[in-house]
């Protein structure tokens, strides 16, 4: 199998992120976020998203990791230049947390490679300065 370099593979994401205020109850210690993805292969070779692995931490260090195929019940395949965009939800106990991972891709040939999530942070607007 020929080797790939890493310019071949190249894919870049961009996070959104929202306070959903109507869903949250911090009486009761929920803190609900919404955050939109934007995945784009701005490499040479079409891949497949298809896996995900998230770490969602709350200001307490209560971790949780959330492992499954595809996103939003998907598996995009991108070709080099498109784009793929998602929204999607976590719930925390605290106003403030932060997510990474990472996203699991295979090339058309079969090769497989991690893309990864930067560390995002998920705050009650007005909370962090």
């Amino acid at each position: 199998m020929a080797r790939m370099d890493d310019h071949d593979c190249d894919i870049h994401i961009h996070v959104a992120t929202d306070y959903v205020d109507d869903q949250s109850e911090p009486d009761a210690d929920r803190y609900v976020f919404a955050y939109t993805i934007t995945i784009s292969n701005q490499g040479q070779v079409p891949a497949t998203l298809m896996s995900r692995h998230w770490i969602i931490t709350d200001a307490n260090g209560k971790v949780q990791e959330v492992n499954g195929d595809g996103v939003v019940g998907e598996q995009p395949h991108l070709n080099p230049g498109e784009q793929f965009r998602y929204s999607s939800g976590a719930v925390l106990e605290t106003p403030v947390g932060a997510m990474q991972g990472l996203y699991r891709m295979e090339t058309d040939g079969g090769a497989r490679f991690d893309a990864p999530i930067p560390p995002f942070t998920l705050a009650v607007p007005g909370l962090l300065h």
